[in-house]
């Protein structure tokens, strides 16, 4: 049963995502990125991990972020203001991990990566997207230990849960606790989404909603 205190959170979750949410600025370059401003959350996550329709399904828009059935579509750091006034800024950082993107586009991508995540005073934690079908991968290891070495509070979303059986689920959210207990800028919890049915994004606005009031935004 959800305290007070969540039930709290819930409402001001939903009431924070139920505003004007409205894409403002794309950067290719640390030189392009928008001036400091109001707090940010970013979106990482291996390429066709479902992050633009979670983002999508997060702001309840169906074309804010771009999908496509293509990975390695979203080639610079896309910044969305959430409220009016804004709130809060929404970052989607290219997909990492597709093997077919030119190692000189993956070259830049990771530099300007690298370039925001280091001494980005507005950004407040990164959600590093990982499909529940499968789990963590090598791939998403490496992302952690960027993070770590950036000391950049992360935390671990689960896409695609409407693919997954409910104790396949357990089970992976469980692996993923487990994995992510080695690695000192992770948030300890784990949500499972889905973009399809809706499944855990009123806990992911909730945990924004939480973190805002955390940090007195």
């Amino acid at each position: 049963m959800a305290t007070a205190d969540t039930e709290d959170f819930q409402e001001a979750g939903r009431k924070l995502f139920a505003q004007p949410c409205d894409f403002i600025w794309g950067a290719t370059d640390a030189a392009q990125l928008p001036p400091a401003g109001p707090p940010e959350i970013a979106f990482a996550g291996r390429s066709n991990v479902g992050k633009s329709s979670l983002l999508n399904a997060l702001t309840g828009r169906k074309t804010l972020a771009r999908t496509s059935n293509t990975p390695g579509r979203t080639q610079a750091l896309n910044f969305f203001a959430l409220g009016a006034p804004v709130r809060l800024r929404l970052v989607d950082m290219p997909g990492y991990g597709y093997a077919a993107t030119a190692k000189k586009t993956i070259a830049a991508w990771t530099r300007l990566m690298q370039d925001y995540l280091r001494g980005r005073a507005a950004l407040k934690r990164v959600f590093v997207l990982v499909d529940g079908r499968h789990g963590l991968k090598p791939i998403d290891i490496e992302m952690f230990e960027k993070l770590d070495k950036a000391a950049v509070s992360y935390q671990v979303v689960l896409t695609k849960a409407d693919a997954v059986n409910a104790s396949a689920r357990e089970l992976r959210i469980a692996e993923t606790v487990a994995a992510i207990a080695k690695h000192p800028a992770a948030f300890p919890e784990v949500i499972f989404t889905s973009a399809e049915s809706g499944d855990g994004i009123g806990d992911l606005r909730t945990a924004i909603a939480r973190l805002l009031a955390e940090h007195s935004l």
